[in-house]
């Protein structure tokens, strides 16, 4: 009898166990988070950012659904450490991520992995997500080392990673990662789109935009090869945008727009002049846009200063999951939510190597770090000696052009002083409230030196604090060296 009793008080308490656990997964309300990136986009290449020449209809819809960020930056102006920054909140400099084929060390934490351990159903999807390195293409060596040394880890911190469509297209891939949630599960996805990358494809859109018609910024010679350039920049943007607009409406048509939380933005600049690659605003300052129905007031606006960074303790935050110790993100969960959030003061950013070339020119190889105010702009370059080079364009007829145009003489002083130096300067400060496209270098001046000043110490102790390899910016004096 007591046995039999003993057997029917495991039923009822194993019985409650189960329905208290149907129950919790099914009162689980936290919302769904969506990430879906473009690659190499910046600031003002969406119509919502003021651009009347790009056809972004979609877009511009979704920023009217929701909240449009007027200064998202990410840390790193390429496209492996800006994404680190993103799944980690923390710097490239402090994940040993500056390099553009580094994998992520299997040690340091994603906020995904955070997600899944709280009971979220996490993935990726589209495009490579860049963060388990360029194994699949790089040498031999570097796959033997990888091989060697299991360093291929998404596919432990994740549960679902599929970077193959199988002819599918990345729409087809969301599709099938919803299909792939457990039922009353919440989930993440980052899906990553290919557009707007180089090459440019030729014909994207049915009916290209017209290089003569599109306006160009004081920092971009007005060549017919970099009009052609932009028009075909802004036709996969285009084409973007009607996928896009598709994707929207799947999630729509299951009713997944209110329990949602959907992040729109571009995984770093644009490769074009003075952009990815480099820490000029086209470089770091992409469109960002989210939409959470019920949540995010729509057509609302903000210019707090935020960044990449700050994502991941956001998505935390929202999901109830404390952030990871390491993160040196802010939460601006408040800011969606219709709260006050003034945003961060300063940014700090990085540049490293690029690519699989040697360090020849700044194409492939550079270490500039940068301080960005609200207003100002610090950009320290120890290697001053690399000549500059465009990175993913330096081989193309628009930069030989540009090149012979400079040996000719037949490029306006301006270019050549922007593109062209021997060398360049070691320190570069930019009022960006009166300068914006940063095209008058303040270092050295005495009405100025007060906000250089400042702005050197804010890199120094960024750069201390985060144990950056690099030399500081504020020397040190020797006194074992001859004066």
């Amino acid at each position: 009898m007591k046995l039999c009793l003993q057997q029917a008080m495991g039923f009822v308490l194993s019985s409650f166990a189960c329905c208290l656990s149907l129950t919790i997964c099914a009162a689980d309300d936290r919302p769904n988070l969506l990430i879906v990136l473009t690659d190499d986009h910046s600031v003002p290449h969406v119509g919502c950012y003021g651009n009347a020449d790009i056809r972004t209809p979609n877009l511009d819809r979704f920023a009217e659904q929701g909240l449009r960020l007027d200064r998202m930056y990410v840390t790193a102006p390429q496209c492996v450490p800006a994404r680190a920054t993103i799944m980690t909140g923390q710097s490239s400099v402090a994940t040993r991520m500056t390099r553009f084929s580094a994998p992520l060390d299997r040690d340091i934490p994603t906020f995904p992995e955070r997600l899944r351990q709280s009971g979220y159903y996490t993935g990726v999807a589209g495009r490579i997500y860049h963060l388990d390195g360029h194994n699949i293409i790089g040498s031999k060596e570097t796959k033997q080392v990888f091989a060697d040394n299991n360093l291929i880890t998404f596919h432990d911190r994740l549960d679902h990673v599929n970077i193959a469509d199988g002819g599918v297209g990345h729409i087809g891939q969301m599709v099938q990662f919803l299909d792939a949630v457990p039922h009353n599960q919440p989930w993440f996805l980052q899906l990553s789109f290919d557009d707007p990358h180089r090459p440019l494809s030729e014909n994207a859109i049915a009916a290209p935009h017209d290089p003569n018609a599109i306006s160009l910024p004081k920092h971009v010679p007005d060549t017919d090869l970099v009009r052609k350039d932009f028009a075909k920049y802004y036709d996969e943007i285009a084409r973007f945008d009607t996928g896009f607009g598709r994707l929207i409406q799947i999630l729509e048509d299951r009713n997944l727009t209110q329990h949602t939380l959907i992040l729109f933005m571009g995984d770093n600049g644009a490769a074009i002049l003075r952009g990815k690659g480099t820490l000029y605003e086209w470089g770091l300052h992409v469109p960002a846009l989210l939409r959470w129905d019920g949540v995010i007031k729509p057509g609302s606006q903000s210019d707090a200063l935020i960044t990449s960074e700050d994502i991941a303790p956001t998505f935390l935050q929202l999901a109830g999951v404390a952030p990871n110790p390491e993160m040196n993100g802010i939460s601006f969960a408040a800011l969606l939510k219709g709260e006050s959030f003034e945003g961060r003061e300063y940014f700090c950013a990085a540049r490293g190597s690029h690519g699989y070339n040697l360090p020849l020119h700044t194409a492939d190889f550079d270490l500039s770090r940068c301080v960005r105010t609200r207003r100002y702009k610090l950009i320290y370059n120890p290697l001053w000696q690399l000549p500059f080079q465009p990175v993913d364009m330096f081989a193309l007829p628009l930069w030989a052009d540009l090149k012979i145009r400079h040996q000719t003489g037949r490029l306006p002083a301006l270019y050549s002083r922007l593109y062209f130096s021997p060398q360049r300067p070691i320190f570069e400060l930019y009022d960006l409230q009166d300068d914006p496209e940063e095209l008058d270098n303040l270092v050295g001046l005495p009405q100025h030196a007060a906000i250089e000043n400042e702005l050197k110490s804010k890199l120094h102790e960024w750069m201390i604090l985060q144990q950056d390899y690099v030399p500081l910016p504020i020397a040190d004096f020797n006194p074992y060296l001859e004066r």
